[in-house]
């Protein structure tokens, strides 16, 4: 379980495409200290479980599964992810509950600054549109932002300067993949109310 509120936007080191897995490796400063072999961290949104830790590098084996539902797919040595560690039981909850189990890959449409904020569009499917509300929560690339306006087919959320600043949307253009993860409490309740009892 995650907030959505990134700790850290970190350096990928170098992915390598094997029979099992890829495996990436990235640079992280601040959360790679709290983290050994088995713990989870959210890259992009993406959950992931750490199998190698050494001096600031860390390695994960990402699925075909996790591949083709994220960006993860077109991230290459340079590109900046964002990083979060899983919520302890005992700590305050500043974004929304994020799960790391991405629903689809989003497109950026427009990314562009309005005054002091910055404007970001994103295409997304009819998987996820159809939880997407006016003033409901979502992830993309694993940060949690508020729903300005949703349109057929997209959305837009406002960036403030902090948050361009400290996540890989400083890096992000039209035309982008971007994941996307829908509020958990929408599909519940959808769940709930087709289930038929």
């Amino acid at each position: 379980m995650f907030t959505g509120i990134v700790e850290e936007a970190g350096r990928v080191e170098g992915v390598r495409r094997g029979k099992k897995s890829t495996e990436f490796v990235v640079r992280a400063r601040k959360v790679a200290r709290s983290l050994r072999v088995g713990s989870s961290l959210a890259v992009n949104g993406a959950c992931l479980t750490v199998v190698s830790n050494r001096k600031g590098l860390l390695r994960f084996d990402v699925l075909e599964e996790t591949l083709r539902r994220t960006n993860l797919a077109f991230v290459r040595a340079g590109d900046r992810v964002n990083f979060e560690r899983p919520l302890r039981a005992n700590a305050r909850l500043d974004g929304h509950f994020v799960l790391g189990h991405v629903d689809a890959r989003g497109t950026v449409r427009r990314f562009a600054r309005n005054g002091t904020d910055y404007v970001l569009d994103v295409a997304a499917p009819a998987s996820v549109m159809k939880y997407i509300l006016e003033k409901g929560s979502v992830a993309v690339d694993g940060i949690s932002l508020t729903v300005a306006r949703a349109g057929r087919g997209w959305f837009r959320v406002w960036i403030i300067p902090h948050t361009r600043s400290v996540t890989n949307l400083r890096t992000r253009r039209a035309g982008d993949f971007v994941n996307l993860e829908a509020d958990v409490l929408g599909k519940y309740v959808e769940k709930l109310l087709t289930r038929g009892v």
